[in-house]
Order: structure tokens, then sequence, then C-alpha cells
């Protein structure tokens, strides 16, 4: 005679398990969350200020065929690349020696804290005049924001490096290069991992602005353009893609961060 499998005892049932999942939980946000969005766009009545959920999915549809919102997407996304591609090899070599001496430190910090304070943005009309209208300005601009985040994460990183860890690999008579790639650069590697996910939000909220003025392509200048042309539907498509792309790319770093520095989970820096 066959029994029929019941849950274990003390289990939550299906349907909570199911609710209390990470997908759901993003799924019911964004619901609530274009369910405002459609009360604002009733209240306010006017359309070419506020745009329903409706008029902007149909806005992105129609970029989606015509190729318009991957060139954007693809040019901003390519700048961003090569921006952070520019801060990574300035920022974590420098941010390593400053680590290691504490002379050269005290050297380059109060220039760090002199321009960390100025926002990437405020560089734009100098930039303007000296690398005019193109793909240059926004790479500096992003290059320049990136910077900080990786360059402080680094030191951090390097510095919170466990004494005892580089005593015991002195005591085995490693040298120092040697200390540094096999010590020093494994327990630095979680903390320069959160600063490049905040160098690319960075990097990535500072694109539009740069592309605002100066640039002939890509997503912050596609939103000007629509605005210009009061094709309000359309600017919130381009704004919600660079939320998409922002999210998405945050998430490859996450799980590259995971992959690089399993060690590191559990203890806040993962």
């Amino acid at each position: 005679m066959t029994t029929l499998a019941t849950p274990e005892a003390g289990s939550p049932p299906l349907w909570r398990r199911l609710s209390g999942h990470r997908g759901l939980i993003a799924l019911r946000s964004f619901a609530v969350f274009i369910g405002l969005w459609w009360l604002a766009h009733l209240w306010k009545a006017n359309p070419l200020q506020l745009p329903s959920p409706q008029q902007v999915g149909q806005a992105l549809w129609t970029l989606v065929q015509s190729g318009e919102l991957l060139q954007h997407a693809a040019i901003s996304t390519s700048r961003l690349s090569v921006a952070l591609l520019i801060a990574i090899a300035l920022a974590i070599p420098l941010g390593f020696a400053m680590g290691l001496s504490r002379r050269l430190e005290a050297y380059v910090d109060p220039l760090v804290e002199l321009l960390r304070p100025i926002s990437g943005i405020a560089w734009i009309p100098l930039g303007l005049f000296i690398f005019g209208i193109g793909d240059t300005l926004p790479v500096f601009i992003m290059a320049y924001v990136a910077f900080f985040p990786l360059l402080l994460n680094t030191l951090a990183g390097v510095r919170q490096v466990d004494g005892k860890l580089v005593a015991a690999a002195r005591t085995m008579g490693i040298g120092r290069a040697a200390l540094v790639r096999h010590v020093v650069v494994p327990s630095a590697l979680p903390t320069i991992m959160v600063g490049l996910r905040l160098a690319f939000a960075g990097a990535w909220a500072a694109i539009v602005a740069a592309e605002l003025i100066g640039a002939p392509s890509g997503l912050g200048f596609a939103i000007e353009w629509n605005r210009q042309l009061l094709m309000t539907p359309k600017v919130f498509a381009f704004i919600a893609v660079i939320g998409l792309v922002g999210f998405l790319c945050d998430a490859l770093l996450r799980a590259l961060q995971r992959r690089l520095t399993p060690w590191a989970e559990g203890t806040g820096l993962a």
C-alpha cells in the first residue's frame, strides 16, 4: 500500500516560499512603481508632461524596431567601457602604490582630496573648449568620475590586509613581489570589486549629462534631442533604457565579484 508524500512538518507552503523569491519580490516592486506612475499620469492629465506607461512602452517598441535604441545604447556603452578601462588602468596601480607606501600617499592624497569633491559635470564647460564635441569629452567625464571610487577602495583594500598574513608570509621568506601577488591582491580584491561597482554607477550616471552637451550621439543626446521635439514618451523610453542597462551591468558585476572573490561571501563585501 503506497502513501502520498506529505510536506515536512513545519515547512512553509509552496506559495509562501515562492512569494519570498527575490525575482517575484522585484516584480512586485516594479508593479507597484508602474501603478503609482499610472496614477500620477491620470492626476497630471497631460501626456506631454507625463506620458502613461503604455505610451512609453509603445515608444520603446518603436525605437527597438527602428534600430535607433540599439544604436544609441551601443555608443554609450562603448564609451563607458573605454572610460572604465582608463580608470582601472590608472586608479588600481596607483591605489596599490599608495597603500604600500605611506610616503607616496602623503604626496598624492592632498591632490586627490582636492579634486574628488569636484563633480565631473563641472568639467563639461572647460572640456568643451579642450576636447570639443565628440567621443572624447564623455569618456573623459566618465573616467574622471570612475577614478576616485576605484582609487580609494583599492587603497582601503590594501590597508585592510591582515597583518598576521603578511607576517606569516615574511616568516616563510616570501619576497615582496610574491607577497603582493599572493597575499595583498587576494585580500584587497573584494574591496576593489566594490569600488568597481561604485565607479560604474557613478560613470553611468554621468554619461547622460556629458552626452547632453558634449556628444552628437548616445543615450544622453537622444534624451535631449527628443525633448526638444516634445516627444516625451521617447524621452521616458530612453530614460528607462538607461536604468535597465545600469541594472543589468551591475548584476553582471555582482556575478563577476562572486566568481572572483568566493571567499568574501557573507562578509558584506560580496
